[in-house]
């Protein structure tokens, strides 16, 4: 299964990028974080493995993160022109995913954030969920962006609804 879904972010990109690879603000826009612990290297760092714990309808995931890309490796004074691309792996329980991340300058000050993403199960429960409900992994991806966005943009916490 791959998609792609998509959001602009009233924010320069360069402080977009600073929010998202700030592991502290993780809690504070994916929703169903857990846990994300580095096992080996640097947190964001191309490959760095970690171990990913999310809880989603009161079920949890755990699976292992590689990051298989990061450019440019310096985040700070990027070019009006270039794109920045973060991507990752994870494995879990029957499921394999990938997940592509591109960050353009939309305009001065908005950022577009374009996420691709794939799937592949091996497990039999796995494999019924996707062939089942296969709109629901799109749409908790297109929840991650606009939760982000509303952290980035207003402060807005998802653990906190009232913030």
């Amino acid at each position: 299964m791959k998609y792609t879904v998509s959001i602009e972010i009233v924010l320069p990109r360069e402080k977009v990028v600073q929010l998202l690879a700030d592991p502290a603000h993780r809690p504070k826009w994916l929703r169903g974080f857990v846990l994300h612990e580095p096992l080996n290297g640097e947190d964001g760092q191309v490959g760095t493995k970690s171990r990913v714990v999310m809880e989603m309808d009161q079920r949890k995931f755990e699976g292992i993160e590689t990051i298989t890309r990061r450019e440019p490796a310096d985040l700070r004074d990027l070019p009006a022109t270039s794109v920045v691309h973060f991507d990752r792996e994870i494995v879990g329980e029957g499921m394999w995913s990938a997940a592509r991340e591109r960050l353009t300058e939309a305009g001065p000050e908005t950022t577009l954030w374009e996420s691709e993403n794939e799937f592949r199960f091996s497990g039999i429960l796995m494999k019924l969920v996707a062939l089942l409900m296969p709109g629901a992994f799109r749409k908790q991806s297109q929840q991650h962006l606009q939760d982000f966005k509303s952290f980035a943009e207003q402060g807005k916490d998802v653990r906190n609804p009232t913030t």
